[in-house]
């Protein structure tokens, strides 16, 4: 089974890029139906993320960034590289995905999946706002047309 996670939030710019991309997958799959691939909007929640990602043999996040770079460059970084234990908490808020990568790990063991990619796109606005900018939306249309290259590899 292979699991595509959207995350960010719609109202703040080109933070929307990681669901705005599993909106589209989820079109696309629509269309190509592929039995063995599920896609998510999982927005801000990092808990559902978790949960969506148990039983999955491959992983792969979508999501914007902040580093600092430029504007629109993306980063395919391992999840292993990004998994974070979470600090303890009572505000579920506080649980990102990167939290969910270790504690899925280390509740689901052996059901939770062992390849797991993010795709980080610079963001260049995070302020409110409905709209990518036209970078994002470059860098969105070339992660879209990845994906979708590893959903038919992972279909055939």
């Amino acid at each position: 089974m292979l699991t595509i996670i959207g995350c960010g939030n719609l109202n703040r710019s080109d933070d929307a890029v990681g669901v705005l991309i599993a909106q589209r997958l989820q079109q696309y799959l629509t269309k190509h139906p592929y039995p063995h691939v599920r896609v998510y909007d999982c927005g801000t929640a990092g808990i559902e993320v978790m949960f969506h990602s148990r039983g999955s043999k491959q992983l792969i996040i979508i999501d914007a960034s902040s580093t600092g770079s430029e504007p629109g460059v993306v980063f395919k970084v391992p999840g292993k590289e990004l998994e974070a234990l979470p600090e303890p908490s009572y505000n579920l808020h506080n649980f990102r995905w990167d939290n969910a990568l270790a504690a899925g790990r280390k509740i689901f063991k052996d059901d939770f999946p062992l390849l797991v990619t993010v795709y980080l796109i610079e963001a260049e606005n995070l302020a409110l706002g409905l709209e990518l900018s036209p970078a994002i939306k470059h860098s969105a249309d070339r992660v879209f047309k990845e994906v979708t290259a590893i959903i038919r590899q992972n279909g055939e």
